[in-house]
């Protein structure tokens, strides 16, 4: 175990550790949520591998002093140093087993009370019988997919899918929102039947675990997500969570400030917001595509290409597109999302749908333009198109790409769709309003301070 001091605030009175599935969509609302816990005098250890625990660090260089009250602790993942630490459905598998006797020792030296435990950690809950801490369990996806989680079972035993997360039954789930069975999370999550089953297994028997959590916080608020909150009764809605630009937020990357500057020369509403998150992967195909597809939308743009984004694409290649868009388009390797998408000169944003985007999204007022990966983000998307309606549905052709013409087509659509501007200001609005004094999400604040201080 490794350790790296980022303040102590004083001596605060109550000792939490926070302990994030180790990706960045998880990440960073953990971190964001520990910095509301430190500005109510809560001492925090944030448990990261020591593979993400050195990226964040590495991130961070040269920007001066890094926040109060967070202790940042690291401990290995069970992989070997060769392997692919990107490689979840590998990574999943040796994690319980390489980090769940170091938390023990740190929370019996620590004399720490509470755990918040990403829900993909949940298998931490059994440290509730063998170290007896107190365990809340954090979301890093919607309230529905939770919800839908708990169903699972039910599903295999419908026959809706099997154990190996084999579709066999093509029907319509009755959430809200509307989920098709093609769709369930579970279906898209692993490269083989064997993973696939592996992970649908393990969803399955921590479930059972769930009971020892004594709350469920989620990144996301009452309004936006009114039915399916109503099935979990100790959900604890307290978002959208916000990432302040002066805290540290977790990023695996270092963020590219100068896209800011390159924004402020944009005119307001104009420039197409391109992110797809951490984990999605792109072929040469996909991405020639959609390069092509911004050029084509005739919109300036601005687009996040992270370092594993593609393979397959040669740099010759790229550096020539780059120079081919200078001054009407810009690509950085990662931004600092929320400013972006607060940026007056944002007209969309063109994304894979993860949840933590989602939320940043909906809090910006800014519309979307869907184009899922994996996972939940194919629910995330019924949410924007069928129930929001604040974005629109980039569709594959039979081959799975989304073409150049489809891209400018539907940018042109909604560029020129003011009933979806309109709506995505009204939920910007109310999810404003959640967070602000006395709103919903304010008040379940106050009320998980309140419960992580009877510990």
């Amino acid at each position: 175990m490794t350790e790296t001091a980022i303040m102590d605030a004083g001596a605060p009175q109550h000792h939490v550790m926070v302990l994030p599935f180790p990706a960045q969509g998880h990440v960073i609302p953990l971190m964001e949520l520990s910095h509301r816990l430190a500005d109510c005098g809560f001492k925090i250890d944030f448990v990261n591998t020591e593979f993400n625990h050195d990226r964040i660090l590495k991130s961070v260089q040269n920007k001066g002093p890094i926040p109060e009250g967070i202790r940042m602790l690291s401990i290995p993942d069970g992989m070997d140093p060769a392997d692919d630490h990107t490689d979840i459905g590998k990574l999943v598998g040796g994690l319980p087993a390489a980090m769940f006797s170091p938390l023990e020792e740190i929370i019996k030296i620590k004399k720490i009370k509470w755990v918040i435990a990403d829900v993909s950690m949940s298998w931490a809950l059994q440290l509730a019988n063998t170290v007896g801490v107190r365990i809340a369990l954090f979301s890093t996806y919607s309230a529905s997919v939770f919800a839908l989680r708990m169903k699972l079972p039910k599903l295999i035993e419908d026959g809706v899918i099997d154990e190996s997360g084999n579709v066999k039954m093509h029907k319509t789930i009755q959430l809200s929102p509307p989920i098709d069975s093609t769709e369930i999370p579970w279906v898209s999550l692993g490269s083989t039947t064997e993973r696939r089953r592996a992970n649908i297994l393990k969803v399955i028997n921590t479930n059972q675990l769930m009971e020892l959590a004594e709350a469920v916080i989620c990144n996301t608020f009452r309004e936006v997500e009114p039915e399916a909150l109503a099935l979990l009764p100790n959900a604890l809605p307290i978002g959208p969570l916000v990432a302040l630009m002066s805290k540290l937020t977790g990023n695996f990357w270092s963020e590219d400030q100068t896209c800011l500057t390159w924004l402020d020369k944009q005119a307001p509403g104009t420039v197409i917001y391109v992110a797809f998150g951490s984990s999605a992967v792109f072929d040469a195909t996909k991405f020639q595509e959609l390069a092509d597809g911004l050029v084509l939308s005739g919109r300036p743009f601005l687009w996040v290409v992270r370092p594993n984004f593609t393979q397959e694409i040669k740099e010759e290649w790229f550096n020539q597109f780059k120079q081919r868009v200078a001054g009407k388009g810009l690509v950085v390797t990662w931004a600092p999302q929320q400013r972006v998408l607060s940026h007056r000169a944002v007209a969309c944003f063109m994304t894979h749908c993860g949840w933590n985007s989602t939320m940043e999204g909906v809090l910006h007022g800014v519309p979307f333009l869907c184009c899922p990966y994996f996972s939940d983000q194919f629910c995330n998307q019924s949410y924007v198109c069928n129930v929001w309606k604040t974005g629109l549905k980039l569709c594959a052709n039979e081959q799975g790409v989304v073409t150049k013409e489809e891209i400018k087509d539907k940018v042109a659509q909604l560029l020129g769709a003011e009933d979806i501007k309109a709506r995505a200001i009204t939920w910007k609005n109310k999810a404003c309003a959640s967070i602000g004094e006395g709103g919903s999400s304010h008040q379940n604040l106050l009320k998980l301070v309140k419960l992580l201080r009877e510990g």
